[in-house]
């Protein structure tokens, strides 16, 4: 089953997000990666590093990112783990992160999800 990440510069939202899915997708992989250490704003290579690790399979992770520095440092991350199946999606976090875990949850691959997420990254450009 593919796992997600929610990387957000805050610690609050990414947990709401994950709280959110799991309410429509209890089974599927996903853990939050927001804010810094100290609890307050910004992204941390480490926390969404190990994020990845706590629901990383064979089938890949998707990670979902909020703004700014959270994609450059989810990108850091995903290149620095070579040999892992990763991928970022264009989406909104909340909307993609709620498709997303519904269509890991039926059985769909990577690559399926990421073209249901285009569609939902496309819808908020309306």
């Amino acid at each position: 089953m593919v796992g997600f990440v929610i990387v957000s510069h805050s610690a609050k939202l990414a947990e709401g997000v994950v709280d959110l899915t799991r309410m429509m997708a209890k089974d599927v992989p996903i853990a939050a990666a927001g804010g810094l250490e100290d609890g307050s704003f910004g992204t941390s290579f480490e926390r969404i590093q190990d994020a990845i690790e706590r629901v990383y399979s064979e089938d890949g992770v998707i990670l979902l990112v909020d703004m700014g520095s959270a994609v450059m440092t989810a990108e850091m991350v995903v290149e620095s783990m070579e040999g892992y199946k990763l991928s970022i999606a264009d989406c909104p976090i909340a909307e993609g992160a709620v498709t997303g875990t519904i269509d890991s949850s039926v059985g769909m691959g990577v690559g399926e999800i990421l073209a249901d997420l285009e569609e939902v990254g496309a819808q908020k450009k309306l």
